[in-house]
Order: C-alpha cells, then structure tokens, then sequence
C-alpha cells in the first residue's frame, strides 16, 4: 500500500485508501509523515483564512493579511533557500516521508502559487470593503487637482530628496538590492539619440508605503504610484518612458557560523553582513511586466524562470498592516488589558514573598508579563539577593530584562547572562544587548558550542537569615514584553529546592559545559528530553495493556519529531487516547484505522498567537486529573528541539498550578470550537462548526482570573465557570453492508 504525498489546497477533497490500510507495513513506510514544508503552508492558509473571517474586525482582517504575508517571505528566505542551497550542491538525501529536496521544491512552488493568488485575492476583497467604510486606496485618475498639488508637493520635499535614479550600463553596474527591497525596473528612450536606457529606482524602505492624503476620511495612494506620477524630475525630458515594472525580491538569510571561531561575536558580525547579500530566491513583479524588461531583471538577479512571481495586485503586501490606525475603534479589537495577579498584589508587590508563600504560573496575555519585569527588578535592587541568572533568546528594542540586569550588576550582584546569537532576526540585537551588559559588568556567555540555547530559564539567589534561598522562573516564551501581549505563554514563578537546584545545573552547563547529571525534577535537551516524553508514553501503553484508562494531552506549536511520532503511533494502536493541539507544523497523520484512529489534531487559530507548550499523561487516570503528570517547556516536539537546542521541561507538580494548567488551560483548548480546526488524515484542516454561542478559549481567558493568581480576595469570589470537556466523537464510516441496507 502507498499514500500518495498531496500536492494540497484546503478545497481540494483528497481522499486517502483508508478501508484496505496494511497497518504492519505503513509502520516502516514514510508514507506514515506528512511532508514538514507542506504542513507549514497549510497552517499559513489557516492565517490566511482568518483575513476572511467576517468575526473578526476589518482592521485584524487586514492585520491577519499582512502576517500570512511576512510569513510567506520568511518562508522562502529560510526554508526555501535551504532547499535550494541543497540542490545546488546535488544532495538528494530523502526526507523522512520520502521526497528528494527536488521534490519538495516543487511541491511547494505549486502551493505558493495557489497561495500568492489566494493573497491577492484576500487584499482585492478587503480593498473593496474598506472602500465601503471610506477607506479607499486611489489611482492616479480617482485624485482630484487640489490632492494632484498636494502630492506634488510632497514629493518634492519629502521624497525626492531620498530617490537615487540609477542607469544601468556598462559605466554603470546592477545596483545591490536589499533584501525585501522595491525597486522599479524602467525601460526609457532618449528620445534625441533614439537610444535605449535600462534605469533602476529602489524604494527607500523609511518611506511610507501608503502615502495618506490630506482630508478628514482616509484616502492613500502606493508610494511606487506616486513616484511614476513624477518621473519626469528624475528622468526629465528628451528621455521617454517606454516600459516599466514593480518588483521585489526576497534573499537568503542563511548564515554559515563557525562555531569554534575565537571571537564568535565578531563572526556573527561579519556573517550578518554576507547575509545581507544572500542570494536572491524569489521574485515577484508586477504582471504586465514585457519580456525584454522580465529578460533583463532574471539576467541582473540571476534568477531562473521558476523563481518569478507574476503578480496581479499588490506587490508586498505585509505592507498593509500600514493602514491600521487608531482612529476607527470599531476596526480593531476591543482593546484587552492584561490583569496583574492578585496573589502578588497581597504582598505589596514583592515577588520573593509572593513566591515563598506558593509556586504561582502567569498566564500571558491574559495576565501582565510586568510581573517577569517585577521579578527581575525587585532582584537587582533587593540588598539582599547575591546572584542573579538569565536566559535571553529574543527580547524588545528597550529591553525591560536587559536593563534590570544591567542595574543589578551596576548594583553590585553578581549577573550572568546566557546571549543566545543564533536566534534568528535578532542576532544584531542580541550583540547589541551583550555589549551594553558587558560594560556593565554583567558576565556574559554565548552558550555551547553547536547547540542553540532555547530555554527560558531565570534564577536568582537570595540571602535570608542564615541560609540561601532560590527563586526560579521558568517560561514558555521569550523575555519579551511585546510579544507577550500577542503570544499566550506561561510564566511558572517557584523556590522549590529541587527545581532550582535543577536550574542551577543547567546554568552550569550552559556557563561551564559541565553536563548536567543527577538532575531531579527538569528533563533537558540534547540529553534526556526525547527519552523523558518517550518514557511517558512508553507508561501510558502499559496502562492501556492493563486495561486502564490511558490518555496524552499535548500542545505545542510544532509535532514533527519521528520517533515521538511513530511512538504515538504505537500508542494510538495500543488504545491511548491522544489529543493533539499543534497549531503550526504537523507531520504525524492522525485518524487512519488500525494505526493513527485514537490520535486527534487541532490547530487554534485566532485573535491571541498559541505559543505555550504543555504536555500531560494521564498516569492511569482520564484527564484531566489530579494524578495526572503535567509539564511544560519551551520546546516543541521537533528534531531541533530536542536534539540541537539546550531546551528544559518542567514537571508541575503544585495542586493549584497543575489544576490551573490541566483543568483550566488545556481544557479551554480543547473545549474550543470558535476558533479550532481538525487536521485529516491527507494533512487537511477543517474548520469546525460554530455560532456566536460556542465556546472561545481567548475569551474565556480574557474574562476569567487564573488560579494560581486569583489572591485571597478573589478566592471568597466564585470560581471562574469549571469547564466541562465533550470532545466530538466522529462519525463511525458505514460498512458497505450497512451502505446496502
């Protein structure tokens, strides 16, 4: 038996052999996975379609657009570049569900095409409805004289001034073009010596994109637009404007570092600088291009044929996020503000206390990531506290975390701060970051040697009468107060001696490559994380061969690790129930009779970015449930994650916490129907049914306190609504007898 590999669009009805499957055969075939990089654009169709969910406000519409968008450009600079670096270099190594990195190119050429359409056709749709509210975007015909004047004007000052027209000769080489630049390719004639001039403008990227006109309803015209209305002050006459086209261009952001270089910050420097000048790998110009400019452009780029996109729209359209404005509230979300845990307010805001008294977990967005910054702060100022340990991965421009570090060895603690370079995007940032902290006198390592430091990890240590105290933070999201208001994270806040006594070797290790052994609670990656989550499942089969209930919750961004998926598999045929919420990337295939049936797969998808990791065993008990084993990590169940990255998982064991991640987190996701699709078999999504009365995990959150969190006074108030979880059974397929009958 073969599955076929489906080239799929989420229309499309694909239909897998699954009455005549040879379940002892698909266990060694790779057929068994789902190709990763067609996963991936599923899960930015589902971001997509969320620009045409008539739920969401106009403005989030558009702010989902854009996102789907930015997506897709990474995808082609990360992604899409690795695969062709391996072409060129003629590796045609399979991957896990048999595709040759050929093969993978290709499938996904035909389902970017799909989605470029898609795209533009999102953005026509939107355009139209936002003319309906008086938001229009004109042409040059729609302008009237007086805002013909205006704009001239405006070029005049404000964007002329920034324009280099460039001709493109002999004398005068192919300018570079940085990456997701805009440039625009001309064709002119000098009309006096009927000669032809190739000419290139390249939009700076600190102009505005939409250039809005002056009038009290919004009304915009495309910068590009703006710039061919007054050609003639930078091309003035006897030259002529024979042809012209829009295009843009995306590059290869891969950076090869050598690990075992004497000065790593000064390598990433000089790598930053060579991916900058990356080889470009798609682009995309406007359609009506003509086949002399099309010639020129692919000659100058170095491109072939099938790295052009013919766009028939908006080129580059993560732009539009350009238009939200705060002006037309009933266009956005209604605006949430997170609530500050009341369990710290009742010790007037001191953390140590706080968490002395009980292990408590924040739940963000819901709940402020000012209790992380609080943290960190009553730290470097507390006289009392002697060291101080930290993670960074990313962080914001105006780093909240690095200044308090800073502060704190200013103030004479000792700080050591673990710089992760190799997070991707932010690597200047963070050589920024280590050098302000350096100066400071904040100790400063880059990490080990071929691993990427990924887990989120503060520890801070504390005198208290005779003895020394610990205090831990262990997070499931970056040290970033901005995403922290868009990405539901945990933020788990404990001084249990174990856990930081655990937290104390993985510093060591991270600081001194001492590997760390005897660990007692925390599971890490590369070392023993694989075989911890393997271990759990290995217990929940032999429950289900006992005859108890067994039963996997997990939820997490990605699941795509072969061997945790092929031993959910085998729990799937041994009877444990597994759920499965991975709202990205989802190689397994779930709901395949005999083999995958006991495994479903949902993605959420909605106002607030899913991003928390949580994993839960039943531990021969239905979840949810006391005796259950609970943990959450900063990782996600991926080859990288758990054998490339330094990752940590954490068991919660606190009643109110566990209850708080289990009962009241997980069940709100899984209890989500508002909001959720449910992966098929052949790697479909499809959206599940609701109306204005089902129920909203983002709401439900937003208008509900959190356990750990509530506080004594909120404990004398009701609790929030206990959650009851029905998950919906499907539908049994009918036996061809029953079908007769």
């Amino acid at each position: 038996m073969t599955l076929d590999i489906p080239h799929f669009h989420p229309d499309q009805n694909l239909d897998l052999p699954l009455d005549n499957i040879d379940v002892e055969a698909l266990k060694n075939q790779p057929e068994r996975y789902l190709n990763r990089e067609l996963s991936w654009l599923a899960f930015n169709q589902r971001v997509l379609d969320e620009a045409c969910n008539l739920a969401h406000p106009i403005f989030e519409r558009l702010r989902f657009l854009s996102i789907a968008s930015s997506n897709l450009d990474e995808f082609y600079m990360v992604r899409v570049a690795g695969l062709m670096a391996q072409i060129r270099n003629n590796i045609t190594e399979r991957s896990v569900e048999g595709l040759t990195p050929h093969q993978q190119l290709i499938a996904i050429q035909k389902r970017a095409l799909i989605m470029n359409e898609d795209l533009q056709m999102t953005w026509r749709d939107l355009m139209q409805e936002l003319a309906l509210n008086d938001i229009k975007i004109l042409s040059r015909d729609a302008l009237n004289k007086s805002e013909t004047k205006w704009l001239a004007k405006k070029f005049e000052h404000d964007i002329l001034p920034l324009l280099t027209p460039i001709a493109v000769d002999p004398s005068h080489p192919f300018p570079f073009i940085p990456n997701k630049g805009l440039s625009i390719a001309l064709h002119l004639e000098q009309s006096e010596r009927k000669e032809d001039l190739d000419a290139l403008i390249q939009v700076p990227p600190t102009l505005e994109r939409f250039i809005r006109l002056p009038g009290d309803k919004p009304r915009y015209m495309l910068i590009e637009k703006v710039i061919m209305m007054h050609l003639d002050r930078l091309f003035p006459a006897p030259m002529t404007l024979k042809q012209y086209a829009t295009f843009r261009i995306i590059r290869d952001t891969e950076m090869d570092i050598d690990s075992d270089a004497e000065d790593l910050v000064r390598t990433f420097e000089s790598a930053l600088k060579q991916r900058r000048r990356g080889r470009v790998i798609k682009v995309s110009v406007h359609h009506n291009i003509n086949e002399d400019t099309m010639a020129f452009l692919m000659h100058q780029l170095n491109v072939q044929e099938d790295q052009v996109f013919a766009v028939d729209g908006l080129i580059g359209i993560s732009n539009v996020d350009e238009l939200i404005t705060d002006e037309q509230r009933d266009f956005t979300f209604k605006p949430y503000d997170a609530r500050y845990p009341e369990r710290i307010r009742e010790f007037g805001g001191d953390c140590f206390a706080a968490i002395h008294h009980k292990d408590i977990i924040i739940h963000h967005p819901y709940e402020s990531f000012d209790v992380v910054v609080q943290f960190l702060r009553q730290a470097a100022n507390d006289p009392d506290v002697v060291s101080i340990k930290q993670t960074l991965y990313r962080t914001s421009k105006d780093s909240p975390i690095v200044n308090a570090l800073i502060e704190a060895a200013e103030n004479g603690k000792t700080v050591t701060a673990l710089v992760e370079l190799k997070a991707r995007f932010d690597e200047e940032a963070n050589i920024r970051w280590a050098r302000n902290m350096e100066r400071a006198g904040v100790q400063v390592v880059y990490g080990v040697p071929n691993l990427k430091t990924h887990a989120k990890v503060s520890l801070v240590v504390r005198r208290e009468g005779a003895r020394l105290r610990s205090y831990a933070h262990f997070g499931t999201g970056n040290y970033h107060p901005l995403n922290a208001k868009a990405y539901t994270d945990l933020s788990y806040f404990t001084s249990n001696v174990e856990l930081c006594q655990d937290a104390a070797l993985m510093f060591n290790y991270m600081t001194g490559y001492a590997p760390p052994q005897n660990l007692q609670k925390i599971a890490v990656s590369p070392f023993n994380m694989r075989e911890k989550i393997v271990d759990l499942i290995d217990r929940e089969i032999a429950f289900a061969q006992k005859g108890k209930p067994a039963h996997i919750w997990m939820k997490c961004n990605s699941l795509l690790d072969s061997r945790v998926i092929d031993k959910l598999y085998e729990a799937s045929q041994a009877g444990v129930k597994i759920e499965v919420i991975a709202r990205g990337i989802c190689t397994l295939r779930p709901g395949i009779p005999g083999f995958s049936d006991n495994i479903r797969v949902k993605s959420i998808i909605g106002r607030f970015l899913e991003h928390a990791r949580i994993y839960c065993f039943g531990n021969g008990h239905r979840l949810p449930s006391r005796d259950a084993k609970v943990f959450i990590s900063s990782a996600d169940m991926m080859m990288r994650n758990l054998s490339r990255r330094i990752e940590a998982l954490i068991p919660i064991e606190n009643p109110t916490v566990h209850k708080q991640v289990l009962d009241q987190i997980m069940v709100a996701n899984m209890k989500d129907t508002k909001q959720s699709w449910e992966m098929q078999p052949d790697g479909r999504y499809i959206r599940l049914q609701s109306d204005e009365d089902s129920f909203c995990a983002h709401d439900y959150f937003m208008n509900n306190p959190s356990l750990s969190g509530r506080g004594h006074a909120l404990e004398q108030a009701p609790e929030p609504p206990r959650l009851q979880l029905v998950i919906p059974k499907k539908k049994k397929k009918k036996s061809a007898q029953e079908k007769g009958a």
